[in-house]
């Protein structure tokens, strides 16, 4: 999910830490006589530390470093955004562009939430983070950076212009280039971190942050990740991203943690259930056909309240026509643009977005899109897998139990 880029790794066993970096504005590198590259403030890092680099989202990006990363403890990275927003409004604004209630939001807790057009189709998924009324933190994804600041800034420019909408003062937008944000992921996650940091973490929950110093840099900490399992994501300025990167990651400094990349992120989100923007998620998808009606906040389920409202809440109301589901399929994996079937008809039912050979599971398991109707748990189907077509199964997502801290038990 993001502006900045972001490795994971989980293992039962083992520290993990993910390292991201936002640097929006990068020097690019040729990747063709047609293409460019940019670099992340990582990357000289990610290549001294033995990382093969990759294409993705107009990045270069680490897909693996050595055996981590190749194979099934993995997580991958992708680029990020980070923005701010603030002004007295700030509240009512981001509840215009989004379904969330953000004003009942606790001050420093955070939500999943959606960006959504006039269609109500999702224009990018974001991780908001409520600082105060009037002071957001807010993550996109940074392949989404040219629509989504896009948007931004026209939707900005109307709601100041309008006396009515901007009654309580005018908002401001803070593209913060260069920043570096680290996800740090794993069982071991909350110990490693806890060497460098003063402030007691395990009063930190799922969906909190705070501002801390990390050895001595003063760093924005979320608890949360892409991965399923406990972890933070740590927002650093652009001057110490890869001294905090290093001290996270040198043994020497007392911690195990281990890099990964690209190769990793599919296996972990997937288990997790959760969606890749460009993949899962596009214009056209309704956060309700995503099965995420959950990020359409009850008290905002009014005409009007939110852009895409109209079509949403007829969603809500009507149901969707297409779902999307979790599939465990026999034999071989089944990859994205696979095509699904009905097990009884053979009628062409949807279309899987994601697929891998879960590592943890050691099963096979998709996610995609069927028409209502076919979307319950236990449903069986086909789908054609290298011009096969393979019994699969619905299955209820996540596929592996996430292992988020909300306190002790």
């Amino acid at each position: 999910m993001s502006l900045a880029s972001k490795t994971f790794l989980r293992a039962n066993t083992i520290r993990a830490i993910s390292t991201q970096c936002v640097c929006i504005r990068q020097r690019a590198l040729a990747s063709s006589a047609t293409s460019q590259l940019l670099k992340t403030g990582l990357y000289d890092f990610h290549v001294s530390h033995g990382a093969k680099m990759v294409p993705f989202a107009g990045y270069s990006m680490p897909l693996a470093y050595g055996d981590v990363g190749a194979g099934a403890r993995e997580v991958t990275q992708c680029p990020v955004g980070e923005i701010s927003f603030t002004g007295p409004s700030a509240t009512e604004f981001l509840e215009w562009l989004t379904p969330s209630a953000l004003s009942s939001l606790d001050n420093f807790s955070s939500t999943l939430s959606v960006l959504l057009n006039d269609k109500g189709g999702i224009l990018d998924d974001l991780i908001i983070c409520k600082h105060s009324n009037d002071a957001f933190y807010v993550v996109t994804n940074a392949g989404r950076r040219t629509e989504d600041l896009a948007w931004f800034e026209q939707k900005i420019q109307e709601w100041n212009s309008n006396s009515a909408k901007s009654s309580k003062g005018k908002v401001e937008m803070k593209v913060m280039e260069d920043w570096g944000l680290v996800a740090l992921q794993g069982p071991e996650a909350a110990r490693c971190l806890q060497q460098h940091v003063k402030d007691d973490l395990t009063k930190l929950l799922f969906g909190q942050s705070l501002y801390a110093e990390v050895a001595g840099v003063k760093c924005h900490i979320a608890r949360g990740g892409y991965t399923g399992e406990d972890g933070f994501e740590i927002s650093i300025p652009p001057q110490d991203t890869v001294k905090i990167t290093d001290l996270l990651t040198n043994p020497a400094s007392g911690s195990h943690a281990q890099l990964t990349g690209l190769g990793a992120r599919d296996s972990l989100r997937l288990e997790a259930g959760m969606c890749l923007y460009g993949h899962d998620l596009n214009e056209d998808i309704t956060p309700v056909e995503a099965g995420l009606s959950w990020v359409v906040a009850k008290s905002r389920r009014q005409p009007g309240a939110f852009i895409g409202s109209e079509t949403i809440l007829q969603q809500l109301k009507d149901g969707p026509t297409k779902r999307r589901v979790g599939f465990v399929v026999e034999d071989a994996p089944a990859r994205e643009g696979a095509k699904i079937f009905a097990a009884n008809s053979q009628e062409e039912i949807g279309v899987v977005t994601s697929g891998i050979p879960s590592p943890t599971l050691s099963q096979n398991i998709a996610m995609g899109y069927v028409q209502s109707g076919h979307h319950k748990k236990g449903t069986e189907v086909l789908i054609d897998v290298r011009k096969k077509l393979r019994k699969a199964t619905v299955k209820t997502m996540p596929f592996v139990p996430t292992k988020y801290w909300k306190g002790p038990e």
